[in-house]
């Protein structure tokens, strides 16, 4: 008889520790009403010592969710972004509380994150940490879009892509300026042909890395989607509150970048085309960043040529060594030569 009773205890014991688990499983489910995240669709995040980390959560995580994002949710998070850039650091514990608010599992390595995604974006501040942060990535066969700054160096953004193609892993970086309404459209031909642009966006520094590369890359980008690839060469005139780069393209149109450091945060620029100037919409969030993020996951192709990603790099150090000359001109090439003797 005891035996009996020992054995329905047991049975229900066990039962109950099922059940648990299956609640335990399943929390995402209840809390968020939807079904677990079919394998092929979790995103792995890397940094919250961004405001992008949230930004991307509130698309990606929205309840309901939303059907441009076609079931891609971020489900694991490693905090850790900069280690010594102040206004980063502190950023963390506040981002790391918000992100779990739309059920993102926080964990407290890079290698807990890969081993419950299927993607990754790496939203680390920080371009001097992305190759260290990326390298076991691409070893787990991850794909993954790096924000901007891709790095922290010419020299690094090359040796990542060196790793994608000996990992055989897709990887992208970009700003989300490059997604501006109707940027996409100027830049394939919409309006005409493009004959050069002179574009603008806040440039605020930071001590750790070349001066465009902390802010103004928003700038730099918004004239690369415009231009596309093919610069030469760069002048730099510097002010204590604004930076004008210059850059002649290879067939002759002229593009500028106008970076200040007071004022209000905008962005924008005029793009001249062979059917007249055409002015730059204004930025209206991440939205077309991340559907283009949530594409290339799905196709494993690149929307940006790496090419143009690592001449946008060199278009940016030419303008830091330009400044060092006094404002005299750089040429791209001697960037690329520069970053491939030190590798």
């Amino acid at each position: 008889m005891k035996k009996q009773q020992l054995s329905r205890l047991s049975f229900i014991k066990n039962v109950t520790m099922a059940g648990a688990a299956i609640s335990l499983t399943s929390g995402f489910t209840s809390l968020y009403g939807r079904k677990p995240i079919p394998e092929g669709k979790r995103i792995g995040m890397i940094g919250l010592d961004t405001s992008h980390c949230i930004s991307f959560a509130k698309l990606l995580n929205a309840t309901p969710a939303l059907p441009e994002y076609e079931g891609y949710r971020i489900t694991c998070a490693y905090p850790r972004g900069s280690w010594d850039i102040k206004a980063s650091v502190d950023r963390i514990p506040e981002y790391t509380e918000k992100i779990k608010a739309y059920g993102v599992e926080v964990v407290d390595s890079i290698d807990k994150v890969l081993q419950q995604v299927d993607v990754v974006v790496l939203l680390t501040n920080d371009g001097r940490v992305h190759l260290e942060q990326v390298i076991p990535v691409f070893k787990a066969g991850k794909p993954v879009y790096i924000d901007k700054p891709m790095t922290a160096s010419l020299r690094d953004a090359i040796e990542i892509f060196d790793l994608g193609k000996q990992y055989n892993v897709p990887v992208f970086s970009c700003s989300a300026l490059r997604y501006v309404s109707n940027l996409q459209e100027i830049a394939k031909g919409k309006f005409g042909k493009v004959l050069g642009a002179d574009t603008f966006s806040p440039a605020p520094t930071e001590k750790t890395h070349p001066d465009l590369f902390w802010y103004g890359i928003h700038g730099v980008e918004l004239l690369y989607t415009a231009m596309g690839k093919g610069c030469k060469k760069v002048v730099r005139v510097h002010t204590d509150s604004t930076d004008l780069v210059v850059g002649t393209w290879g067939d002759g149109r002229i593009g500028s970048v106008r970076g200040t450091r007071t004022g209000k945060h905008i962005y924008g620029g005029i793009v001249q085309t062979d059917n007249g100037a055409v002015v730059i919409d204004e930025f209206q969030g991440y939205s077309n960043l991340v559907k283009a993020i949530v594409e290339f996951f799905k196709t494993g192709i690149s929307p940006i040529d790496p090419q143009e990603t690592l001449e946008l790099l060199a278009y940016m150090e030419a303008a830091d060594l330009s400044k060092k000359r006094g404002g005299s001109s750089v040429k791209i090439e001697t960037m690329f030569k520069r970053a491939r003797h030190k590798k």
